[in-house]
């Protein structure tokens, strides 16, 4: 077991190297605090490699990939457009907070996703056939964290000496790019109809993100305009002489 678990460590955290999972990794660390994400991943992490190991052991097949790489794509295209209406509510200084479970699912199923169908899920299979199952799912688990682990590092760093605005744009840049990546990765090659729904189903997230967040942003314009002229009322009433009383000033 212990060999197993060290070839698979080594194996699969030189495969993650440079590989999405990092930069998917990098971003969600930017937005989020790096505890959190390493949670999410790792959760994430040994669920799939679970499922993997089982492929490789107990039944000798792999799963498609062409439908969850279609569905990562879609899933990455939603956080997408999630990113970019979290910029437009919450314009304050943003050291990763979120800390909620809603955050914590999202991440963690969107690397399951993601992983689904990967290079290193097909790595862990191949190692399954001939090596012990436990040894090879702790160690390509561990393998895969560690290497996640080094992008989270930099993501936390990035998230501390950027502006606000640019890592969130950028974050939700890099999440269109591999909704872009999975889909068409997915969608390669595969039957007319499956393109045709798989388009109108991406077209309808977009559209109903793009009303979500104009929304959003009109409420958060009215907000805003409310609280400048609760401040002008509070700026006028200080300087009457005639108010008969003193109004503090923030």
């Amino acid at each position: 077991m212990i060999a197993a678990l060290i070839l698979s460590f080594g194996v699969v955290f030189v495969a993650e190297l440079g590989d999405r999972s990092q930069l998917m990794a990098m971003m969600f660390a930017m937005r989020y605090r790096s505890w959190l994400v390493i949670a999410a991943i790792t959760t994430a992490t040994a669920l799939i490699h679970l499922v993997s190991v089982g492929v490789g052991h107990f039944l000798g097949a792999s799963i498609p990939a062409h439908l969850t790489s279609v569905l990562a794509g879609l899933a990455m295209l939603v956080f997408g457009l999630w990113t970019i209406r979290g910029d437009s509510i919450d314009p304050g200084p943003m050291r990763p907070a979120k800390i909620g479970p809603s955050a914590f699912f999202a991440i963690t199923g969107a690397f399951f996703l993601a992983e689904l169908g990967d290079k290193t899920m097909f790595t862990t299979i191949a190692l399954a056939t001939d090596n012990n199952w436990f040894g090879v799912w702790v160690g390509s688990t561990l393998g895969m964290v560690a290497a996640d682990a080094l992008a989270i590092v930099l993501g936390a760093a990035l998230a501390r000496h950027l502006p606000p605005q640019v890592v969130s744009r950028g974050a939700a840049a890099l999440f269109f790019g591999f909704a872009a990546w999975l889909l068409y990765g997915g969608l390669r090659g595969a039957d007319p109809l499956l393109i045709a729904g798989v388009v109108a189903v991406a077209l309808t997230i977009v559209a109903v993100g793009v009303v979500v967040i104009r929304r959003e942003r009109a409420r958060e314009a009215q907000r805003r305009a409310r609280r400048e002229a609760a401040k002008r009322r509070l700026r006028r009433d200080a300087d009457d002489p005639e108010s008969g009383e003193l109004v503090p000033v923030r």
